[in-house]
């Protein structure tokens, strides 16, 4: 008999950005690349951000695409001058991270500060796709 011992429910909530009310109910554990560390933070129920410790990157090392609900975000470096370092503990290596974005969500802005890349998503759903209350009538 086969039992399933593991589901990877941070990856489908980080790349389901707007669809959480379920996944925030279950409990998981995380195993996944780590790098560059990364939070969603829920605002509230239509505004959400996605932060990137991005620390070494400089403006021109950091793109930032949406292309068919799809969130791209991807840094890298050009070759550093020869240093000699002591201890290196920033990383400066090139990375790719995606998110799959709900309908109706829009990214409204992305920027930097203090190393942390913010991107900032909305939820936009449209007047007639928004539950509307009915009226009953009596005779």
């Amino acid at each position: 008999m086969n039992t399933l011992t593991t589901f990877d429910i941070p990856t489908l909530n980080r790349n389901f950005i707007g669809i959480d009310r379920l996944l925030d109910r279950m409990a998981y554990n995380v195993s996944q690349d780590s790098y560059p560390p990364y939070n969603v933070v829920k605002v509230d129920d239509d505004n959400f951000v996605i932060e990137l410790a991005v620390a070494g990157f400089g403006q021109e090392d950091i793109d930032v695409t949406v292309h068919n609900g799809v969130l791209s975000i991807e840094g890298k470096t050009e070759a550093e001058a020869e240093r000699e370092y002591l201890h290196k503990g920033i990383s400066s290596r090139k990375f790719r991270r995606t998110f799959n974005l709900a309908d109706h969500v829009e990214v409204k802005e992305a920027k930097v500060r203090d190393g942390i890349l913010s991107i900032v998503l909305e939820r936009q759903v449209p007047e007639e796709l928004k539950p509307r209350k009915i009226s009953v009538n009596f005779v």
